[in-house]
């Protein structure tokens, strides 16, 4: 899921803004004081251009073959070579004519082309997954009630050792039945910038459970909360069954329940006569055998629904009915497998879909439809389906432009997007609490707030389009290590935009913004708010990422994601079978590196915290002999750089292992020490507290601590301001 900064352009530009004046200040107002032999100043960082990247200023023109109005549903046989780009340097086929880029949208190189194909929407010839669940779903929309209806057969088989008995089912929308749910007590009610209006509230009632002979478990169900014992918690089920499902056997249940939606709120509700209906339905829990993410002893994995944490399912099949009104447009996961059937007043669609963990859908009378087929020499064939809120027809092309170069990237970088069809869904302004959000092969991109949008629009498209990998086919436990998904997603996405769209992140300021670092590893709910969770799971797993790909270049980075993906696609991994295959690839341990930032909540903190300087005489010509004290307050980074700067202009590099906690560095030279400065050129991406990283050696030192301890704490508080 994607998290909001808010304009976090405008909040960093405020920031740096202010922060340069205070330096700016400092300076000037101690640059008269006389000379000391220890002293403290702040950074005199540069902050150019590249603080906020550059984007690619040629404009495009995005051609277009899309199809607009109801979906078509028949098998298709599509030329796949009319897309626009070049950018895989692939040769291109005859195109439609181009449709111009609307004035203001931002200008990108075009979308990489698309290959002859003859894709067709059917299962998959063989399985991709282990397939543990198989459900048929019936669901029926009561519009003007804001209500579903299902009734719903579950095949579940038992993929451990021993007899199970006891069945648990995550029964989601009854975080949101009133104000004393874990979700809503821990969220406050609020997810991003989302709040739940008052006294709307969703629920979840589950009438009828039934064995395929026909007895009635209902009376067996009980509700548990293993994660905090809040008995006003429903999202969670145990039923007992009237014996054990034995290991590789099956079990069928026959079950009915209805759904009280809420205005649209963390992922999932109604926006006037917009439905997202997200985590809707009655959902196994997963049973771990022994081996699956490092557990010794098989069992269920058990969580409620917690205010930051996302899901965890096993894959299978899909087979799904959504009957709704017959005025409505539905997207949802899978492919449709036949015309919907309208009978006057109701329209009933038919969807299926393999190897996911997951089925969403959602529904509007107001959707504008345009579809696309595409095809690059890693995808055979996949149909890109936008369902578009009117306010936002005329960005089509830069919706379909954005789908069509995350998924060539991505598939060239990782591996091959199997499924035959993404669908993509704008939600109204008014229902952005959709927004921003991945489910197997179905994403949604923020409200349509804007007339003219701006990058953000490519960026969440790109960004959920990165969780089909890591989320929909790698598919990790998000209640448990959610850095490898969001995390992943972000790095990946930052690859993606600073290749196709020009925008370079900037490091620097992201790692200060770190002001919380915990472990990576460790329960959603553990990071208690959503800010602490986002900046660790999104901002610092990202950096993590990227400073290991510091350390062993892109190339053999590249090469470690790729082989993660392919090792570990649709088997759930842990960290630790990441942290192997990293091993594996570089042929080095490491254990030091992932105890200090990953299992453990370390950043780089190395200070400047003392400069003498004394006048020597070395065989009679006047010395000065520079005496700087560096510490360390973080974990190790061993390859330190050190700038040491003189008052003639000179300077000496140096490279320190990093390893002892206090270290000083003895330098004789014919000019005094103007500055030292640890990592000037930045390269230490997880080092987040860069004003005590320079020393000046001519500023009073009382002044100094005085005026640097007030702008510590003015950067502090600014900080806060910029919220997730």
């Amino acid at each position: 899921m994607k998290s909001v900064f808010g304009n976090r352009l405008a909040q960093w530009c405020l920031i740096v803004v202010l922060a340069s004046g205070a330096t700016i200040t400092s300076q000037s107002l101690l640059a008269d004081r006389p000379t000391s032999n220890a002293s403290l100043s702040l950074s005199d960082f540069q902050w150019d251009a590249e603080l906020f990247g550059s984007l690619t200023p040629s404009p495009v023109a995005y051609p277009s073959t899309a199809v607009k109005g109801e979906p078509y549903f028949q098998s298709y046989q599509y030329d796949l070579a009319q897309a626009d780009g070049s950018s895989l340097g692939l040769q291109l086929q005859p195109k439609a004519t181009p449709v111009g880029a609307r004035v203001n949208e931002p200008s990108s190189p075009p979308a990489p082309p698309s290959l002859p194909a003859k894709p067709v929407e059917k299962p998959a010839p063989q399985p991709l997954s282990s397939r543990i669940v198989e459900y048929h779903l019936n669901v029926e929309l009561d519009a003007e009630g804001k209500l579903l209806s299902g009734t719903s057969s579950l095949t579940w088989k038992n993929p451990g050792s021993q007899p199970v008995q006891d069945l648990y089912f995550h029964l989601y929308p009854n975080a949101f039945s009133s104000k004393k749910t874990t979700f809503m007590k821990e969220s406050g009610g609020k997810l991003r910038e989302d709040k739940s209006k008052e006294n709307s509230f969703g629920s979840m009632d589950l009438s009828s459970m039934k064995t395929l002979e026909g007895e009635e478990l209902i009376s067996k169900l009980e509700y548990v909360q293993p994660d905090d014992g809040n008995k006003d918690d429903r999202s969670l089920a145990k039923i007992t069954l009237p014996k054990a499902v034995n290991p590789g056997e099956k079990i069928t249940l026959n079950y009915a329940y209805t759904v009280k939606l809420p205005a649209v709120f963390a992922r999932m509700g109604y926006a006037d006569d917009f439905i997202m209906a997200g985590q809707w339905f009655p959902k196994i829990a997963v049973y771990e055998p022994a081996g699956r993410r490092g557990n010794t002893a098989e069992g269920w994995n058990l969580h409620q629904y917690h205010g930051n944490s996302e899901f965890y399912a096993d894959f299978g099949i899909y087979d799904v009915r959504i009957k709704v009104p017959n005025n409505y447009t539905v997207a949802a996961t899978g492919f449709p497998t036949k015309p919907p059937v309208d009978d006057g007043k109701t329209k009933s669609y038919a969807f299926y879909a393999d190897d996911v963990h997951d089925f969403a859908w959602a529904a509007s009378p107001h959707f504008i439809y345009y579809e696309e087929p595409y095809a690059t020499p890693q995808i055979p064939g996949v149909r890109i389906k936008l369902y578009l809120d009117p306010k936002h027809e005329g960005l089509k092309n830069r919706y379909m432009a954005a789908a069509k170069k995350a998924l060539a990237r991505y598939s060239q970088w990782y591996g091959t997007y199997p499924y035959s069809t993404l669908s993509i869904v704008i939600p109204p302004e008014n229902g952005n609490g959709a927004g921003g959000m991945e489910y197997p092969t179905l994403i949604t991109g923020w409200g349509a707030a804007e007339d003219q949008p701006d990058l953000e629009l490519e960026r969440v498209i790109v960004h959920e389009i990165g969780h089909q990998f890591w989320y929909g086919m790698v598919a990790s436990n998000e209640f448990e290590e959610a850095w490898l998904d969001e995390g992943f997603t972000s790095y990946a996405e930052d690859k993606l935009m600073e290749l196709e769209y020009g925008v370079k992140p900037n490091l620097m300021v992201e790692s200060s913004y770190i002001t919380a670092p915990e472990a990576l590893k460790q329960n959603s709910w553990s990071y208690g708010s959503h800010g602490q969770y986002a900046e660790n799971v999104y901002t610092r797993a990202k950096l993590v990422l990227k400073s290991i790909e510091s350390q062993i270049g892109r190339d053999t980075m590249d090469r470690v994601m790729k082989t993660y993906f392919q090792r570990w696609k649709f088997k759930h991994p842990t960290t630790s079978d990441f942290q192997k295959v990293l091993e594996d690839t570089t042929k080095a341990s490491w254990k030091e590196f992932f105890d200090q930032y990953i299992y453990g909540g370390l950043m780089v903190d190395y200070a400047v915290t003392g400069i003498q300087i004394k006048e020597v005489t070395h065989e009679g010509q006047p010395m000065y002999e520079n005496t700087v004290r560096i510490q360390k307050f973080g974990g190790t980074y061993h390859t330190v750089p050190i700038r040491f700067h003189f008052a003639d202009g000179s300077q000496i590099d140096k490279t320190w292992d990093g390893i002892d906690p206090d270290v000083q560095f003895k330098l004789n030279h014919t000019a005094p020490l103007d500055y030292a400065a640890i990592d000037p050129q930045h390269s230490i991406v997880l080092e987040n507290k860069r004003i005590n990283s320079f020393m000046k050696s001519n500023v009073d030192t009382r002044l100094s601590i005085r005026w640097n301890l007030g702008v510590v704490k003015f950067m502090e508080t600014l900080f806060g301001w910029v919220a997730w």
